[in-house]
This record gives structure tokens, C-alpha cells and sequence, in this order.
């Protein structure tokens, strides 16, 4: 349990700035005060953009030391999502691998504390390429090998015995797509909100998914949202830390690389998802290119790559559209703009989806 605050101190003993929405900065500062390692108070909190699931806050401390904070929605937290305790447990595995994750620094079970659990990592400075502008900061040749790392990366994650690094209970092994099929429908039907209406081509997609179902070959981790914007790349290009484990289980390797063809858009085309993406800037490798060093380094045949494609345009339907609910309703937590755009995004994403698998038969 917090402890109250005493009598000669004030919340600007603790915290300095504008206290951000789905935080209370007072309390979280006390408690990161007391648990984690070099960070002093008055410490400034900052909601980071990007995100529209869970909220992340950077966090500065007097003493110069950042760290990152993370917590789910303030509210209308969908069945089995935003699972703090999951998510510290994954980066602090795979710290002792070969795959780059920020440091975890602390987890917090307390809800008297913000009302939710949370955790902590080490802040990891670099560049997020979330869009063009940011991704020309780089030179061509970095561009090159952030593309390449990313693969590189995303082959090291696969490569990875989850039983040897404690996370053979992240997921059940087999069944990888049966059960994410049941997973984001359901979470889909569950995402209702006044004026939001349903997209039948996403049930469509997924009777259709269900049943050309490839055979699965032996489970890996998988991230379950990995793209270029999900990491931090330095100056160079090189991977310094792959973020947002939320979704991370044991599965199929190859939705992870179908998904990632999904957000890697070449130049002259604008993604679904993204807009102008950060790769339709001259000097990123091309999905063909990344898709040959995919299967070099890890090994695997990507013949049915296709399907996977098509499984993460309609996963990503799903889940925007449980965005746009949470926003309707008043929790998302962050800058709402934008809502309406990605509400008309489900129906491009599962249009999407059901393209690449007729173009797959």
C-alpha cells in the first residue's frame, strides 16, 4: 500500500508539470521513489503519442534518469488484454537473449496506487519511425539497415526456445490461428459503442480464414504486432529495442511476418494503416528483399505467406475496431483525433484482408 503523503510534503514535492490523464502522477512517483533505482523526485510525467491501447508515459526524474511507465486503458479493458504482469515478465526474459528489449525495472500490483497495475522500463533513446518525416532523419544507407535489422531481429525472436528462457506458459502451442480467429472475433463483437456499426465483411473474412488454415509448423514466441514503429532504432539503423508486448504469445512465426508486410509499404503506395509509412522513403529494403532474408536467416518456407497477410489485415480490423469503441466511450485515454478515420479503416483493413486471400487462391 502507498503511503499517504506527510504532512510537510506537497504534490509538487513529488511530482512538477501538468499531471497527464490516466495517471496519478503523485502516487506513481512515490511509489517509482521507492522501488526503482536512481529515480528521484520531482519527477515530470508525459503521455507518449503513438499509442492507442495501452497508455505509456515518459518519465523524467531531478536527477536526469528517465524510465517509461506503462498501464492499460482507463477503462472498457476488453477480456484477457492489457496484462501488465505478462508484459514485464516477456522483457524480462527475453533480456538474457539475443533479441533487444528495454530493460524492466519494476511492476506494480498495487491499485491503490493509480487505480490499475502497471510496470516500469528503462527509457531507450533512438528514433521511433513512425512516419516519413522521422525516417528521413536517417540516411539511406541507415534506412537500409533498420529494415534489415528489423528482419534480423524478428528471425532472433523466432529463433528463441520460449521453454529455455521461462515462457513456456506464455500460450498453448498448437492451434495458433484457431484460437486468435476466436480470440478477435469475439473481442470484435465485444467492441460496441453508440454510433458504431458493424462491418459484416469482417465475419466474412474470418469464416473464410477458418476454414484454408495451414498447417503449423513448431511454435515460436511470437510478438503479435511487430513493425518498424514497434522498435527503437538508433542513428545507424540498428535495432535497439523492440516495444509493445502486449499481444505476445506462443504461436506461428509467420503472422508476425505476414503482419509486418501488412504495415511495410513501398514507395508510391499509402498503406491502410499508416498513411504515408515511414518505408515508402527511398532506402528501406523492399518486402521481397526482406521476405528473402527472413527465410535465409530463419530457415522457414513462406509459401503461405499470403494467408498470414490476409489474417493481419483482418487481426488489425479487429482491433481498431475495439479502439474506436473505447474512444466513443469516453476511455481511450489519450488525443481522441483521428477516431473517425480509423473507424473507416476497419472496413479498408478487412477489405484488405479479404483481397489478399482471394489473391492467395
Amino acid at each position: 500500500m502507498t503511503a499517504p503523503i506527510a504532512n510537510n510534503q506537497t504534490d509538487e514535492s513529488w511530482v512538477t508539470g501538468n499531471p497527464p490523464e490516466g495517471l496519478d502522477s503523485t502516487r506513481v512517483a512515490m511509489w517509482l521513489a521507492e522501488h526503482v533505482e536512481l529515480l528521484e523526485p520531482p519527477m515530470s510525467f508525459e503521455l507518449i503519442a503513438g499509442g492507442r491501447s495501452n497508455l505509456t508515459f515518459l518519465v523524467k526524474a531531478a536527477n536526469g534518469h528517465r524510465a517509461v511507465v506503462r498501464r492499460p486503458p482507463v477503462s472498457h479493458v476488453l477480456p484477457t488484454a492489457h496484462d501488465m504482469s505478462r508484459e514485464h515478465r516477456i522483457i524480462s526474459a527475453l533480456a538474457t537473449t539475443a533479441v533487444p528489449v528495454a530493460p524492466a525495472l519494476g511492476f506494480c500490483d498495487d491499485l491503490s496506487v493509480t487505480g490499475s497495475t502497471f510496470y516500469v522500463m528503462g527509457y531507450v533513446d533512438g528514433y521511433v519511425l513512425r512516419d516519413a518525416d522521422t525516417a528521413l532523419k536517417l540516411s539511406e544507407p541507415a534506412r537500409r539497415a533498420a529494415g534489415n535489422s528489423l528482419i534480423d531481429v524478428l528471425a532472433d525472436l523466432h529463433a528463441v526456445d520460449p521453454d529455455e528462457v521461462g515462457l513456456s506458459e506464455l500460450g498453448k502451442k498448437d492451434g495458433y490461428i484457431e484460437r486468435q480467429l476466436r480470440r478477435w472475433l469475439g473481442q470484435y463483437q465485444h467492441s460496441q459503442a453508440p454510433g458504431l456499426a458493424a462491418v459484416p465483411r469482417v465475419e466474412q473474412v474470418h469464416g473464410l480464414l477458418a476454414s484454408s488454415i495451414p498447417r503449423q509448423g513448431p511454435a515460436t514466441i511470437v510478438h503479435g504486432d511487430y513493425r518498424l514503429d514497434n522498435a527503437i532504432v538508433d542513428s545507424s539503423g540498428q535495432l535497439k529495442a523492440v516495444l509493445d508486448w502486449e499481444i505476445c504469445t506462443l504461436g506461428d512465426p509467420l503472422a508476425d511476418m505476414g503482419l509486418l508486410m501488412v504495415y511495410w509499404s513501398e514507395p508510391g503506395e499509402r498503406d491502410p494503416v499508416l498513411g504515408e509509412a515511414p518505408t515508402v522513403v527511398e532506402g528501406f529494403p523492399t518486402r521481397e528483399e526482406l521476405c528473402e532474408r527472413y527465410s535465409k536467416r530463419s530457415g522457414r518456407d513462406l509459401s503461405d505467406l499470403g494467408f498470414f497477410i490476409s489474417f493481419g489485415y483482418w487481426k488489425l480490423a479487429c482491433i481498431l475496431q475495439g479502439v474506436v469503441a473505447r474512444y466513443l466511450s469516453g476511455a481511450g485515454g489519450g488525443d481522441p483525433s483521428g477516431v473517425e478515420g480509423l473507424g473507416r479503416q476497419v472496413t479498408i483493413l478487412a477489405d484488405a484482408a479479404y483481397r489478399a486471400l482471394m489473391e492467395k487462391r
